[in-house]
């Protein structure tokens, strides 16, 4: 009778892998696709602009186009306000039973948003709504599949992640991008077919752009160890700033609702129209930075361009952001991050304490410290960044900044800004009453947790829920009262869906946690 148990689940894991790699395949060609076609809106942005400056009335045909495009894409997001945003609280809400949506709505919705709000020069990303359509494949794929909950919650990750692997050419960051910060849960149930739909989705990926790293950022010299104690300076600096960020971006729609006699409908109107005079005179600080961070190392090397740089972006990424329309803050974050490296290159250059050959390395230092701390996943900011850049050389420097600023932001009692989004984005739109059924969901055990070495029957589980299934490495554990759980465990619990979200709030403070 074992032996069949262990064939059976042998033939469910081999299955969830085909799963995994039809998955990532297909999210790596709809992400393609949908990042190809953005950069040649952006391309056709600008190369009209530069057109205009020699025809300046036919500015008048595309400032009344933009505005008709703007209210369009407004009447799209706030009619189905799930597509609203980068996409990643929607997705981390689902992985934790706190939030459900239906997949091809969002799909085609999110794909064509996303398209005209990025690819018009908004300062918005394209990395959070492919990890949000990646999820969406993935939720599909199972769904037609009819596998269940936990395989339907294993296949949204494995999603997620061929999603963010297809936009940054960086699977391994992916995988720990969607384990760490959005699933929070290191599963060898979850984590082997998020990755291998991350590899596939790369794999596809390479096809269109090839093999050179998306921020190539040459750099010519290792920074000497005399030098290190900037990277505890600027990791402070990324601290401090990073958690000025997190409060901004969060106060942003209540900030847009107080504008009088303002429709949401109409809140793209707004950077429609502000991005005519900086596509007019900045037409490279367009779209979410990507060639603003590859070009910012030949730039002339001003303090005063680095800051007007930063303050451009920062305030109207914010204004992007605030529109509502799709669109992400995950390349944004990293372009302010780089500007802010070469402000601070700059400033010591000019101090007299730093040489100006090491710019290009502060550039690749801050994008990792920066969205380390406004993120609050050190580890995926040091290993979307060296993948991305394309070299190990600057492990050791990007470890010490992201920790740093990681430390100044949890000093300052800031969370995961995806986090905070979520919940802030749950409290505007409450999930309708549910019908009482079961939901299957997943949680890891943290070391020092309440839940580490502790009986099952020693705990006050929440009511109407019960722990079907312990997994402890590649050992499966069918449980009772005397079961000893331990950090590492990933409980399979089973829960009424009335009540999901309280019982992840309660077991998940448990097993992350110690008490008290």
């Amino acid at each position: 009778m074992e032996s069949r148990k262990e064939a059976f689940h042998r033939y469910s894991q081999f299955n969830q892998l085909i799963r995994a790699i039809i998955i990532g395949m297909l999210t790596g060609l709809v992400v393609s696709v949908f990042r190809l076609i953005i950069q040649h809106f952006l391309q056709l942005v600008t190369t009209s602009f530069a057109y205009f400056h020699s025809h300046p009335l036919w500015l008048i045909p595309w400032t009344i186009g933009s505005i008709i495009l703007a209210l369009l894409l407004g009447w799209l997001a706030q009619s189905y306000p799930d597509i609203k945003g980068s996409g990643i609280p929607q997705v981390e809400g689902q992985l934790t039973n706190q939030f459900d949506e239906k997949w091809w709505p969002v799909l085609w919705r999110k794909f064509l948003g996303g398209l005209f709000a990025i690819g018009s020069g908004l300062y918005l990303g394209r990395e959070g709504p492919s990890i949000q359509l990646g999820a969406t494949i993935g939720q599909g794929v199972e769904e037609k599949a009819k596998v269940g909950h936990l395989n339907r919650q294993i296949g949204i990750a494995s999603g997620a992640a061929a999603g963010l692997s297809a936009a940054f050419n960086a699977p391994i960051a992916a995988t720990i991008f969607i384990l760490e910060e959005v699933y929070h849960n290191f599963s060898p149930v979850i984590w082997l077919a998020t990755f291998v739909s991350s590899l596939c989705s790369n794999m596809v990926s390479m096809q269109f752009f090839g093999l050179r790293p998306v921020l190539n950022v040459p750099y010519n010299h290792m920074l000497p160890n005399n030098l290190y104690w900037h990277l505890i300076v600027l990791g402070l600096l990324l601290g401090i700033l990073g958690r000025f960020y997190q409060i901004i971006i969060l106060q942003l729609n209540g900030w847009m609702a107080r504008i009088p006699k303002l429709s949401p409908i109409a809140y793209p109107i707004i950077p429609f129209l502000l991005v005519i005079p900086i596509a007019w005179y900045f037409p490279i600080t367009l779209g979410g930075g990507n060639e603003l961070i590859i070009i910012l190392r030949s730039l002339p090397f001003s303090l005063a361009l680095f800051v007007g740089l930063f303050i451009l972006r920062f305030v109207f990424s914010m204004i992007s952001y605030g529109s509502q329309l799709p669109g992400g803050i995950f390349l944004p974050i990293l372009t302010l991050g780089a500007i802010l490296g070469a402000v601070y290159c700059a400033l010591m250059v000019r101090l007299g304490l730093m040489p100006v050959r090491y710019l290009p390395n502060f550039i690749i230092y801050g994008m990792a410290g920066y969205f380390a701390c406004i993120s609050k996943a050190p580890f995926t900011a040091i290993l979307l960044i060296t993948e991305m850049v394309g070299s190990l050389a600057h492990l050791m420097p990007l470890a010490l900044v992201a920790v740093v600023a990681y430390l100044v932001v949890d000093a300052l009692h800031g969370e995961p800004v995806y986090t905070a989004m979520f919940n802030a984005f749950i409290g505007n739109n409450p999930q309708p009453a549910r019908h009482k059924e079961d939901v299957t969901m997943s949680i890891t055990i943290y070391a020092g947790a309440q839940l580490d070495g502790c009986k099952i029957k020693d705990f006050s589980w929440p009511t109407d829920c019960i722990v079907m299934v312990v997994y402890r490495g590649e050992e499966k554990i069918i449980p009772n009262g005397q079961t000893t759980l331990q950090a590492g465990d990933t409980l399979i619990l089973r829960a009424n869906s009335a009540t999901t979200r309280q019982a992840y709030h309660e077991i998940s403070r448990a097993a992350h946690y110690a008490q008290g």
